[in-house]
């Protein structure tokens, strides 16, 4: 089982993923793309990144917007698999 990321580590993330809030048990972050074809391809290559790590976002998506938020479900909350998959997800950027 994946255990949930301590306070120091918590502490941590701001310097870890730029761009991502922590929002009590979430880390979230907003994208805006020039349409809609530019946000659903980013959603596809998350998509890949996701199933690859075997950890999927929770997100929304209107026209040219992807909100994301990551928490792990089986920790009760944020662990190193939301900050691995949010270092990834920036990484597409």
């Amino acid at each position: 089982m994946v255990e949930k990321l301590d306070d120091a580590a918590r502490a941590a993330l701001g310097a870890q993923l730029p761009g991502w809030t922590l929002d009590g048990e979430h880390l979230k972050r907003s994208f805006a793309f020039a349409d809609f074809n530019q946000a659903w391809g980013f959603m596809a290559r998350v998509a890949l990144l996701a199933e690859a790590q075997d950890h999927h976002p929770e997100w929304f998506n209107v026209w040219n917007r992807v909100d994301i938020a990551l928490t792990t479900h089986d920790a009760g909350g944020l662990s190193v698999r939301d900050v691995r998959l949010a270092q990834a997800i920036n990484a597409l950027l």
